[in-house]
């Protein structure tokens, strides 16, 4: 082992899916120490062919290394961990690449905190397919000093991008741009269903899938600025005529025998749109819908 893979930072992860299996990877590949643990042991047995040691506890994962990954369902799954040995996480700067909620992240911080550690939030935005390519990017959000103490070693898994001390703020982005993802991609299925029952076959469909699906980032420049604004000026574009767009779309989909309930609920947000008086504004307005669903 040369002088320079010594001198790297030992790092414990805990969680071996898919996820935890693509960051152990990276971190060995980079000249890491690793320690893993994970509740079925047999998991980390191709890591440990590979050079990673498996602890037999989780007090001893937790103890051996300051810094400690965890890569989980959600916060349940972590709290089931870290309470087996809740003394040996002092000292330790929690790196928390779980999944959940902002408001579950902070109290993660502050439960953290209350054992003597630093908690420090991520929000993993790659496959595990993408782990170990700087073009990825993991958010993080939380103990801004533990964060750049450790943002080299980090950076092994993917681009860091730091959003603010607020514990909450990495799973806030994680999230919202998982809506953004899901939603997109679900349309896509969707759409495809439609065009099956035509006889029209993914491939087929492929490449205007795509030529629509790249224009979305040109919208998405022309709103934002008009979004900040609170700027719902109809001249591209107005909720009536959304509403009829709508209203074809899902009297297609419906003819196709598909289940219309995706675009369904999109044509009921601008009927409400119209009806609280945003008939010849911008479809940003419906953000003044979306908000009033919350209440």
């Amino acid at each position: 082992m040369s002088n320079e893979s010594v001198s790297k930072q030992p790092v414990t992860v805990i969680g071996l899916g898919p996820m935890g299996k693509a960051m152990v990877h990276a971190f060995l590949k980079q000249g890491h120490a690793v320690t893993v643990w994970n509740r079925t042991a047999s998991k980390a047995d191709e890591l440990v062919t590979a050079g990673a040691v498996l602890a037999s506890s989780v007090e001893q994962a937790l103890s051996v290394n300051e810094l400690v990954v965890l890569s989980m369902t959600d916060y349940d799954a972590v709290y089931a961990v870290l309470e087996q040995a809740p003394h040996a996480v002092r000292g330790r700067v929690i790196v928390n690449l779980s999944s959940d909620t902002p408001e579950r992240a902070r109290e993660a911080a502050e439960w953290a905190a209350r054992h003597g550690a630093v908690h420090l939030t991520g929000g993993v935005m790659s496959p595990p397919s993408g782990i170990g390519n700087p073009e990825s990017s993991i958010f993080y959000s939380g103990h801004q000093a533990a964060f750049e103490a450790h943002r080299e070693t980090l950076a092994v898994l993917a681009g860091t991008d730091f959003r603010g001390t607020d514990p909450g703020l990495a799973q806030l982005y994680y999230q919202i741009l998982m809506d953004l993802f899901w939603t997109g991609l679900i349309s896509y299925v969707h759409a495809q269903t439609v065009a099956d029952a035509y006889g029209i076959p993914a491939a087929e469909f492929l490449p205007y899938a795509q030529s629509t699906a790249n224009q979305l980032p040109g919208f998405f420049s022309f709103y934002a600025p008009r979004l900040d604004a609170g700027d719902h000026t109809g001249d591209v574009d107005r909720v009536a005529m959304g509403v009829a767009s709508l209203d074809h779309i899902v009297h297609t989909v419906r003819a196709a025998g598909v289940d219309s309930a995706l675009p369904g609920v999109v044509l009921d947000a601008f009927r409400r749109a119209a009806a609280a008086g945003h008939e010849d504004s911008s479809l940003t307005s419906l953000v003044e819908v979306f908000k009033k669903g919350a209440a």
